[in-house]
């Protein structure tokens, strides 16, 4: 499989966490189907906030995405060097290990596969002003991924907007919203503390934050106001 003994040995007892390379050469050695890339997958979502498996798994499906996330690009417009690189300083802070950096990687890429799939959703993202003026890695990383955001406010199913810092008191919400329609055309709300995410389906607690949401929007800048400033600012990264 092209893993030594003492690498397998350390994932067997738990001292190492299995890659998802590593459960498909599994797989492929033992003739198992898929069976070990499924128990990954558990392993996983195990590290994962409560809440958050539930929540990526209906965004697979959803029929519109909303999102606003505040001093860090989200992950569904990441960049792979972005995502690196802040997975790397998870790691520098003793937060994840190397294989947990890694897998953080690979879910971002995973995640996006959502925005081609057929039938694509409708995706609306505010991203705070913060969000692309905080610097993540060398300026070549900032650079490609202004350009990433650039590239997605092409896309003819999104919307790009930036919430600036002027807005003040006028911002509607001060942590990260993510905001889903299924086709059913049921909605489904995630929010996160440092410690633990909640997964909301009572309509009766989703449909203000959707409503907040609709006011953030009309308060934010335009996509073409935000695009130009969005350029302006890779200007300054190249």
């Amino acid at each position: 499989m092209g893993y030594s003994s003492t690498h397998i040995s350390s994932v067997e007892v738990g001292r190492k966490l299995p890659t998802l390379r590593l459960a498909r050469s599994v797989d492929a050695a033992l003739g198992a189907g898929d069976m070990f890339e499924r128990a990954w997958r558990k392993v996983r979502h195990a590290g994962l906030l409560e809440g958050f498996p539930q929540f990526i798994d209906h965004e697979a499906q959803a029929a519109e995405i909303r999102l606003y996330e505040v001093g860090v690009v989200p992950g569904l417009l990441q960049t792979p060097d972005y995502a690196a690189v802040l997975a790397q300083g998870a790691v520098k802070r003793g937060a994840i290990n190397d294989d947990q950096a890694e897998e953080r990687v690979t879910l971002v890429a995973e995640r996006q596969a959502t925005l081609v799939r057929t039938p694509a959703p409708l995706v609306f993202v505010v991203l705070d002003e913060s969000c692309l003026r905080r610097p993540v890695g060398e300026p070549a990383v900032m650079n490609g991924q202004l350009e990433r955001l650039l590239e997605f406010a092409e896309l003819p199913n999104t919307v790009l907007q930036v919430a600036p810092f002027a807005m003040g008191e006028r911002r509607s919400f001060d942590l990260p919203v993510y905001l889903l329609t299924l086709p059913d055309r049921s909605l489904v709300s995630y929010a996160e503390s440092a410690h633990r995410g909640h997964l909301e389906r009572e309509s009766a607690f989703v449909l203000p934050i959707l409503t907040a949401y609709h006011q953030l929007q009309a308060q934010a800048c335009s996509q073409a106001e935000s695009v130009a400033m969005i350029s302006q600012l890779r200007k300054g990264t190249s």
